[in-house]
Parts: structure tokens; C-alpha cells; sequence
């Protein structure tokens, strides 16, 4: 086999490879022959039929088979024996096959870059120190509390934080506008989700009352014909509803997996889930903020290539999560929503893949067990969740990953300047402002 290599420019490489004549030419002669043992053709007796109506018959088909995995075999050789890293799969360019003579074409790819990876104790990371307060634990069962609450319907004026079932049609100029009518529709007062005084003109309404609006659409209004719009908005209130909180009693518990111990089971599990929380939010803001300088500080050339396929799998994430299931074009998401991100994502995953080979870090096999084990005990049959994680490889591999990006972490930290930053519970929870997209994984 003969192999030329040509740097087209930055990773990108073209090579040229050429494979002895015989090579194909015997393996192809081998298939046909085999094919030819139990071959059944009108006018021909099982397996006697000569091999040059095989060839006539089916060489093309074995030929074209057998050039597929020469050229896929012969590029593995190749760049084995070349000592290179493509990044994705090769574009053959070009291929000559001529019977009788050498196998020859041209595959254009790209390379992974070479990574110098700078000085960890350059790098500087605050880590949030908090804990779960007795006051944390009562707001988020408030929180729950109104998550699970009901509306009743009261007999008196509306008012902030009630919900309202109405009716309204706005108009402009007398005429009325698209989008501007609803009948039955539910509304929170106080929730700011309609224009300004919208809500407010709601308040001190009972159900069977109506009155008429001005208002005006702000300056800054999506719609390009209500931009700060004078209208007016004909209200109908049909009823009045208050929040009605459930009792913390063995009914509201058992809503969250408590079947028995009361009130001080549920403050305890509450309090771990918090604490639960807690750790997982701390651990992945200093991850975070680690990947970031990582990023910043490294300068890396990206295949195109894997941009391409990381670009693919966060317009997919998108799609699966605001699609609601349902088929949209793709074409309305044009690359350059996610190429930003996706370069970002995809340089820092070389990064942290070259740190796991120079650090020559391997998957810890008890971290593993342990997040598993964590993730289980929030579910009735911690065991069975346990066993389904082991024996899914696509759950598996995903805990996996998590733990060698937290095992880099730990080695960069062994030599990074880690400082501690008091805070409450909720500062700690809560994600960094300039998080991005890009920041979160190094997949």
C-alpha cells in the first residue's frame, strides 16, 4: 500500500492511497467463488454453474462490495501507519478502479488538534460554602404548599394574587386586533402577565361586574402594529378564585412518597433533598467556573467537522425539548443559531480529553456506584433503580462521563488556588448569570 499525505491547510489533510491490483482482484475472485457453490440458475444444476456467468452476473455487485471495505480498511491502515487522529469520518474525493490495475484514491479529513495544556495553578475558582437554614426548609415547603394548592371560588371583590376566570376584547381604534379577545380565560392577578394595568384594572372587580379600559402596548411590544399602542379593553369577570393551601397533614406527605412518620419524616426528607440540592449545585457551579477559564485560557483549533456534529445534536436538544414531540423543519434553525456554542463545547472537550490522557485519569468505578446510588435513593425501590442503571449501557455511560468530568476537576484542583465564598442557600442554588449553553458540558 501506498500512502501520500498533503496539509491542504490547518487539520485538514489529503491522502493519497494506492492498493495492489491483486488485492482486490483476489478477494473478489474469492467471493464469487464462494457465491458460486450453492448458486442456483435456470439451466444450470446447483452449484455447477461456470464461474464466468457468475462474473457476468453478479461482479459489479462484489466488485463495488469489495472497493467499499478496501477503501474503509486501507484509510484505517493509513493513517494508523501515519501515526494520525482523524476527526470524523473522510470525504473520498476521488477513486480510480481499472481491472487489472492499482486501486487508487483520495481521502480529505481532518485531524485532532495538538493541545499544550497550560499551568492548573494559574487557574483560580471560587467555590460557594452555604447551608440548608431551618428558614430554607420552611420557604420551600411554602413552595410546595403552593404548588399543590387549589383554587376556590369566593363571593368578593378581586385582589392581588387572586385568579380570575374572564372575558375581554380589546380594540384600536374602535376596530378590534388580532390576538386582543379570550373568553374564559384564567388569569393570576399580580403576575404581570398581560400589559401594564391590564391586572391592575382587574382588582376590586366581582364576578358579573364588566367595565371598559384605556391602555396603551409598551414601546418595546413584539407586535410591530401595537408597539405603543393606545387601545381599549372591554373586561368581564365571570369568577373569582383564592388560593386555597393544603393542610400539612398524612394526605399532602403522602403526595411526596411519606406513608408514615408525619411531619417530622417529611421535614427531614425535605431537608435532605435540599441538602441533596445543595451538593450537586455547588459541585457543578465550581465545575463550571472551572470549565470556563479552562476554556479561556487554551487555544484551540476546532474541526469543522466535529462542529458540524455538535451542531446537529444541540439543534436535536432543542428540538426534543420545546417541540413537544411534535416534527418541525429543521431548516427553521439555521446553524448559525448554535455554531457559537457548539465550538465552545466541542474545544473544550478537547481539552478535557487531553488532560485525561496526559493525566492518564480512568473512570473510578466506586464514584460510579456512589452518584448511582444517589440518584436511586430518591426513588420507592432504590435497589431496582440501581440494577436498571447497570443494565442500561446508554444510562451507564452517561454516569460514567459525569464522574471522569468530575475526577478532571479534582486532578485540576490538586494544583489550581481554590478560595471559599460564604453564602445562603439560595445564592448557592441558583446558576451563575453568565452561564451558558456551551459552559455546562465537555462532552
Amino acid at each position: 500500500m501506498q500512502v501520500s499525505i498533503e496539509t491542504t491547510s490547518g487539520l485538514e489533510r489529503r491522502m493519497t492511497i494506492g492498493v495492489p491490483a491483486e488485492q482486490v482482484e483476489n478477494e473478489v475472485a474469492a467471493r464469487l467463488q464462494k457465491a458460486a457453490r450453492g448458486l442456483r440458475l435456470d439451466g444450470f444444476r446447483a452449484g455447477k454453474v461456470p464461474f464466468k456467468v457468475v462474473k457476468q452476473r453478479f461482479g459489479a455487485g462484489v466488485r463495488q462490495e469489495v472497493i467499499g471495505e478496501v477503501v474503509s480498511k486501507s484509510f484505517q491502515e493509513a493513517v494508523n501507519q501515519e501515526k494520525l487522529r482523524p476527526a470524523g469520518q473522510p470525504s473520498i474525493e476521488s477513486l480510480t478502479d481499472k481491472p487489472g490495475e492499482d486501486l487508487e484514491f483520495v481521502a480529505a479529513f481532518e485531524v485532532y488538534p495538538e493541545i499544550e495544556l497550560q499551568d492548573f495553578a494559574t487557574l483560580s475558582v471560587v467555590r460557594p460554602v452555604a447551608e440548608v437554614s431551618d428558614a430554607d426548609v420552611e420557604k420551600m415547603i411554602d413552595v410546595l404548599r403552593n404548588q399543590n394548592a387549589q383554587w376556590v371560588a369566593v363571593d368578593r371583590a378581586a385582589q392581588k394574587d387572586d385568579q380570575v376566570k374572564i372575558d375581554y376584547i380589546g380594540r384600536k381604534g374602535g376596530e378590534e386586533f388580532a390576538g386582543g379577545k379570550a373568553s374564559g380565560s384564567l388569569l393570576v392577578l399580580g403576575s404581570g402577565q398581560m400589559i401594564p394595568g391590564f391586572e391592575d384594572a382587574l382588582i376590586g372587580m366581582k364576578a358579573g361586574e364588566s367595565r371598559t379600559v384605556s391602555l396603551s402596548f409598551p414601546e418595546d411590544y413584539h407586535s410591530e402594529e401595537l408597539k405603543g399602542a393606545a387601545v381599549e379593553f372591554d373586561l368581564s369577570v365571570q369568577e373569582v378564585q383564592e388560593k386555597k393551601l393544603p393542610e400539612l397533614d398524612d394526605e399532602f406527605f403522602a403526595k411526596f412518597g411519606i406513608k408514615e412518620g408525619g411531619h417530622e419524616k417529611f421535614l427531614a426528607e425535605v431537608r435532605n433533598n435540599m441538602e441533596r440540592e445543595l451538593r450537586n449545585a455547588i459541585k457543578n457551579k465550581v465545575k463550571t467556573r472551572l470549565m470556563n477559564q479552562l476554556r479561556d485560557r487554551h487555544t484551540v483549533e476546532v474541526p469543522a467537522s466535529l462542529v458540524k456534529e455538535e451542531i446537529r445534536a444541540l439543534r436535536r436538544q432543542m428540538l426534543s425539548q420545546f417541540g413537544g414531540g411534535q416534527n418541525f423543519d429543521e431548516s427553521l434553525l439555521p446553524d448559525e443559531l448554535f455554531s457559537g456554542d457548539a465550538e465552545r463545547r466541542v474545544a473544550l472537550g478537547l481539552i478535557v480529553a487531553r488532560i485525561i490522557e496526559t493525566a492518564e485519569i480512568k473512570t473510578d468505578a466506586a464514584q460510579v456506584r456512589q452518584q448511582i446510588e444517589e440518584i436511586a435513593s430518591t426513588y420507592e425501590e432504590p435497589e431496582e433503580v440501581v440494577r436498571y442503571y447497570y443494565g442500561n449501557q446508554q444510562l451507564l455511560v452517561g454516569v460514567q462521563s459525569s464522574v471522569l468530568e468530575d475526577q478532571v476537576v479534582e486532578h485540576i484542583l490538586q494544583n489550581a488556588s481554590l478560595t471559599e465564598e460564604p453564602c445562603s442557600y439560595e445564592e448557592a442554588v441558583q446558576p451563575d448569570k453568565d452561564n451558558s449553553p456551551s459552559e455546562e458540558s465537555a462532552d
